[in-house]
């Protein structure tokens, strides 16, 4: 996600590239930004705190928004969060903007020290994140979450989410980035299409392959993804395999850095276990195509498991056909003994939004994050997106879609067992080599052991690299 971790969303999920890191991170954007220290910094707006503006917002100041436009859309922030900011600030403007590439039009105001105050970061062009906080960039969040929630009188902002929220936006002990909307991955499937033929989503790794045969011989093909720009679509399922076979601590080790992180067993087993699905099952042809296409064709019949977050059912709205009933399943257990459930999912807060420390109102920016995690405002994103928040108790209410059904589904089935990693947009240069390493897996006849040989030599060099700042959990 949302996606937006193309629309490469996302990230969550996923959704990292900076300040001038498209291509080149962490040199790039320090040279850029922290080379040219506070010099030309505009003065920041600053108004009296109180009890009903605990963030101190300057009431007449401009706010400058800038959301990224893909799977989620832009009209929760021009219909939900903006107005809820201007009815409380009647005489502030809100300038909004929405992208499709982030780092390529804000890479230039970063650089020059004159951001927008509040950024959502996602796609497959976004910032590195990272790198941001390393060169100074991020506000500190942590009067956000310590002010009183919008709606909730007597409840801080932080006690409102939930749990792992804030530590998902942590870097080094600090919270920078408010990852909003909670998002679960699994494979998605048009449960109308599997009711139609007589195909029961499999638990087991056998299962899932003699239904792959069978999706085959019916002229479908049975899982695929976009290798142009949602390949971490496929490496996020393949380390939920890694997770499920050796524990949640694989991907922690990972994240830390850790000597053999990526060669460890479960790592392998799941990485030959997807190679196998890629070759078996898979289409080439799809190397070269995006997300949307991809994700057309399974509206068309054409395609029957597709990996993503959340976001799909909202992204697809306008190509999704009568009939075709969105529903998403947790990745199948690869052995008998794997260490968690079959149904342990990934799921985390994901979906970047941060404020520009050097932006022109970064209190403003502030605020604006409270009127999203409002129960208001976080009913408002849902209802419009179709994607859970971290806001607790913010769907009460709610009738959802097909698809959020079969999500809050499978995350009830999950209960504790979700997990999430972090590398990703902690370090884009890994970022970018595994979404390199995972196309050359699934689609050119790659074998486990050279991913996981070519990603630890990858997170070695970042390992080494001084000018890279280094996080761990």
């Amino acid at each position: 996600m949302p996606p937006t971790p193309g629309v490469d969303r996302r990230t969550l999920l996923r959704r990292a590239a900076a300040v001038g890191l498209l291509a080149t991170p962490a040199a790039g954007l320090l040279g850029g930004c922290v080379g040219g220290g506070d010099a030309g910094a505009p003065q920041q707006a600053q108004g009296e705190k109180t009890a009903d503006n605990p963030l101190g917002v300057k009431e007449d100041a401009e706010l400058e928004v800038v959301i990224f436009n893909g799977g989620l859309g832009t009209k929760y922030a021009t219909d939900v969060h903006i107005p809820s900011y201007k009815q409380k600030f009647p005489k502030a403007n809100v300038k909004f903007s929405q992208t499709e590439e982030v780092a390529t039009v804000l890479q230039p105001r970063f650089t020059s020290n004159t951001p927008p105050d509040m950024i959502n970061n996602a796609g497959s062009k976004l910032m590195d994140q990272g790198a941001l906080v390393q060169a100074g960039q991020v506000q500190d969040l942590t009067e956000l979450f310590e002010a009183e929630s919008l709606d909730l009188p007597g409840k801080k902002v932080k006690d409102t989410l939930i749990p792992g929220t804030i530590e998902q936006g942590t870097f080094n002990g600090k919270p920078y980035v408010l990852n909003y909307a909670f998002t679960v991955f699994g494979l998605w499937y048009d449960s109308t299409l599997f009711e139609k033929n007589g195909w029961v989503p499999p638990k087991t790794w056998s299962e899932f392959t003699a239904l792959c045969d069978k999706i085959r011989a019916a002229g479908v093909t049975p899982y695929s993804y976009a290798g142009a720009n949602a390949a971490y679509y496929q490496y996020l399922v393949l380390l939920t395999s890694a997770a499920k076979i050796g524990g949640p601590d694989v991907l922690k080790n990972i994240d830390n850095l850790e000597d053999g992180a990526w060669q460890v067993d479960a790592v392998k087993q799941a990485a030959a276990a997807w190679a196998e699905i890629g070759a078996k099952y898979g289409n080439k042809a799809h190397l070269g195509l995006k997300h949307t296409e991809v994700q057309l064709q399974q509206n068309q019949g054409k395609v029957a498991f597709y990996p993503s977050g959340s976001w799909l059912e909202n992204e697809q709205a306008k190509d999704t056909p009568p009939g075709f009933t969105y529903a998403v399943m947790p990745v199948p257990s690869v052995t008998g003994s794997d260490k968690l459930p079959q149904t342990a999912i990934y799921a985390a807060a994901g979906e970047m939004y941060f404020v520009a420390s050097k932006g022109k109102n970064p209190r403003g920016g502030m605020e604006y994050l409270r009127h999203m995690l409002s129960k208001a405002g976080a009913k408002g994103f849902t209802e419009l997106t179709k994607v859970l928040t971290v806001v607790r108790g913010a769907t009460d209410g709610l009738t959802i879609s097909p698809g959020l059904t079969s999500s809050e589904a499978m995350l009830k089935a999950a209960g504790t067992d979700y997990f999430s990693y972090r590398w990703d947009t902690w370090y884009k240069k890994l970022d970018d080599e595994c979404r390199a390493a995972t196309n050359e897996l699934f689609f050119n006849g790659g074998t486990a052991e050279k991913f996981c040989e070519r990603m630890q030599k990858a997170a070695n060099a970042v390992k080494k690299d001084p000018s890279i700042q280094k996080f761990t959990r």
